[in-house]
Protein backbone atom coordinates (compact mmCIF):
# COMPACT_ATOMS: atom_id res chain seq x y z
CA UNK A 1 0.00 0.00 0.00
CA UNK A 2 1.06 3.54 -1.44
CA UNK A 3 -1.02 6.03 -0.13
CA UNK A 4 -0.85 7.82 3.16
CA UNK A 5 -3.76 7.10 5.03
CA UNK A 6 -5.97 9.87 6.80
CA UNK A 7 -5.34 10.91 10.18
CA UNK A 8 -8.39 10.78 11.55
CA UNK A 9 -9.78 13.80 13.17
CA UNK A 10 -12.89 14.74 16.32
CA UNK A 11 -15.37 17.10 14.65
CA UNK A 12 -17.55 18.58 17.83
CA UNK A 13 -21.20 17.36 17.47
CA UNK A 14 -22.43 18.10 21.04
CA UNK A 15 -22.07 18.58 24.65
CA UNK A 16 -24.79 16.77 26.76
CA UNK A 17 -25.72 17.16 30.51
CA UNK A 18 -27.19 13.95 32.13
CA UNK A 19 -29.48 14.33 34.97
CA UNK A 20 -28.63 11.13 37.68
CA UNK A 21 -30.16 9.70 40.76
CA UNK A 22 -28.53 8.24 43.84
CA UNK A 23 -26.77 5.18 42.68
CA UNK A 24 -28.09 1.68 43.36
CA UNK A 25 -26.02 -0.18 44.90
CA UNK A 26 -26.61 -3.98 43.72
CA UNK A 27 -23.44 -5.47 45.60
CA UNK A 28 -19.93 -6.93 45.10
CA UNK A 29 -20.46 -9.71 42.20
CA UNK A 30 -17.81 -11.74 40.66
CA UNK A 31 -17.56 -9.33 38.55
CA UNK A 32 -16.90 -6.70 40.40
CA UNK A 33 -18.86 -4.39 42.25
CA UNK A 34 -22.49 -3.61 40.80
CA UNK A 35 -24.48 -0.31 40.48
CA UNK A 36 -27.03 1.18 38.44
CA UNK A 37 -27.79 4.84 38.03
CA UNK A 38 -30.83 5.88 37.07
CA UNK A 39 -31.12 8.72 34.27
CA UNK A 40 -33.40 11.62 34.61
CA UNK A 41 -33.30 13.59 32.46
CA UNK A 42 -31.00 15.94 31.17
CA UNK A 43 -30.12 19.05 27.89
CA UNK A 44 -28.31 18.46 24.97
CA UNK A 45 -26.74 21.42 23.16
CA UNK A 46 -24.30 22.00 19.98
CA UNK A 47 -23.16 22.17 16.72
CA UNK A 48 -24.88 19.24 15.47
CA UNK A 49 -28.09 18.21 17.81
CA UNK A 50 -29.62 19.85 20.47
CA UNK A 51 -31.84 18.61 22.80
CA UNK A 52 -33.09 16.89 25.78
CA UNK A 53 -32.03 13.81 27.56
CA UNK A 54 -35.36 11.93 28.41
CA UNK A 55 -36.23 10.23 31.71
CA UNK A 56 -36.22 6.53 31.71
CA UNK A 57 -32.29 5.37 30.95
CA UNK A 58 -29.81 4.06 33.12
CA UNK A 59 -25.82 4.25 33.52
CA UNK A 60 -24.98 0.44 34.48
CA UNK A 61 -21.45 0.32 36.10
CA UNK A 62 -19.03 -2.49 37.25
CA UNK A 63 -16.05 -1.59 39.42
CA UNK A 64 -13.02 -3.87 39.74
CA UNK A 65 -11.31 -3.91 43.12
CA UNK A 66 -8.76 -1.13 42.05
CA UNK A 67 -11.41 1.21 41.09
CA UNK A 68 -11.73 0.96 37.16
CA UNK A 69 -15.35 1.57 36.22
CA UNK A 70 -17.36 0.06 33.16
CA UNK A 71 -20.01 2.21 32.48
CA UNK A 72 -22.75 0.69 29.96
CA UNK A 73 -25.55 3.69 29.56
CA UNK A 74 -28.41 3.53 27.49
CA UNK A 75 -31.01 6.44 26.63
CA UNK A 76 -32.88 8.73 24.66
CA UNK A 77 -32.41 11.84 23.22
CA UNK A 78 -35.47 13.81 21.91
CA UNK A 79 -33.86 16.53 19.45
CA UNK A 80 -35.80 19.75 19.29
CA UNK A 81 -37.96 19.15 16.11
CA UNK A 82 -39.25 15.72 18.12
CA UNK A 83 -36.66 13.36 16.65
CA UNK A 84 -35.89 10.82 19.07
CA UNK A 85 -31.67 8.77 19.23
CA UNK A 86 -31.26 5.66 21.24
CA UNK A 87 -28.27 6.40 22.57
CA UNK A 88 -25.95 3.23 23.84
CA UNK A 89 -22.80 4.47 25.42
CA UNK A 90 -19.80 2.49 26.61
CA UNK A 91 -16.89 3.49 28.85
CA UNK A 92 -14.01 3.88 31.34
CA UNK A 93 -13.64 5.62 34.65
CA UNK A 94 -10.34 5.65 35.99
CA UNK A 95 -8.33 7.68 38.82
CA UNK A 96 -6.43 8.06 42.11
CA UNK A 97 -8.31 6.26 44.76
CA UNK A 98 -9.18 8.96 46.97
CA UNK A 99 -10.96 10.79 43.82
CA UNK A 100 -12.67 7.68 42.60
CA UNK A 101 -13.75 7.11 46.35
CA UNK A 102 -15.26 10.75 46.93
CA UNK A 103 -17.26 10.28 43.59
CA UNK A 104 -19.05 7.32 44.92
CA UNK A 105 -19.76 9.28 47.85
CA UNK A 106 -21.62 11.62 45.59
CA UNK A 107 -18.74 14.45 46.13
CA UNK A 108 -17.72 17.04 43.42
CA UNK A 109 -14.25 15.61 42.11
CA UNK A 110 -11.98 17.74 39.63
CA UNK A 111 -12.42 15.94 36.39
CA UNK A 112 -8.58 16.37 35.58
CA UNK A 113 -8.43 13.96 37.80
CA UNK A 114 -9.89 11.39 36.31
CA UNK A 115 -10.23 9.30 32.95
CA UNK A 116 -13.41 9.69 31.54
CA UNK A 117 -14.09 8.51 28.03
CA UNK A 118 -16.52 6.52 26.37
CA UNK A 119 -18.01 5.46 23.13
CA UNK A 120 -21.43 6.69 22.41
CA UNK A 121 -23.27 5.12 19.42
CA UNK A 122 -26.85 6.23 17.64
CA UNK A 123 -29.69 4.83 16.51
CA UNK A 124 -32.68 6.70 15.20
CA UNK A 125 -35.61 6.68 12.52
CA UNK A 126 -34.65 10.21 11.65
CA UNK A 127 -33.35 10.59 7.88
CA UNK A 128 -31.69 13.93 9.11
CA UNK A 129 -29.96 11.75 11.73
CA UNK A 130 -29.29 9.26 9.75
CA UNK A 131 -25.08 9.98 9.56
CA UNK A 132 -24.98 9.52 13.97
CA UNK A 133 -25.67 6.01 12.88
CA UNK A 134 -22.86 5.86 10.11
CA UNK A 135 -20.22 7.54 11.96
CA UNK A 136 -18.18 6.43 15.08
CA UNK A 137 -17.83 8.39 18.21
CA UNK A 138 -15.25 9.67 21.10
CA UNK A 139 -16.83 11.54 24.04
CA UNK A 140 -15.27 12.99 27.25
CA UNK A 141 -16.64 13.05 30.47
CA UNK A 142 -17.02 14.45 34.21
CA UNK A 143 -19.07 13.41 36.60
CA UNK A 144 -20.70 15.40 38.86
CA UNK A 145 -22.97 14.76 42.32
CA UNK A 146 -25.71 15.32 40.15
CA UNK A 147 -25.26 15.03 36.82
CA UNK A 148 -22.73 13.76 33.68
CA UNK A 149 -21.25 15.66 31.60
CA UNK A 150 -20.31 14.97 28.24
CA UNK A 151 -18.60 16.32 25.02
CA UNK A 152 -19.41 14.23 22.17
CA UNK A 153 -17.10 14.34 18.90
CA UNK A 154 -17.20 12.69 15.31
CA UNK A 155 -14.40 10.89 14.59
CA UNK A 156 -13.54 12.06 10.73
Amino acid sequence: MSATLPVPTLEHVFDAEIAVAAPCEVGLTASGARRVIAITGGRVSGPALRGRVLAGGADYQTIAADGLTHLHARYVIEAEDGARVYVENTGLRFGPAEALERIRRGEPVDPALIYFRTVPRFETAAPRLAWMAASLFLATGARAPDHVALSVFRVG
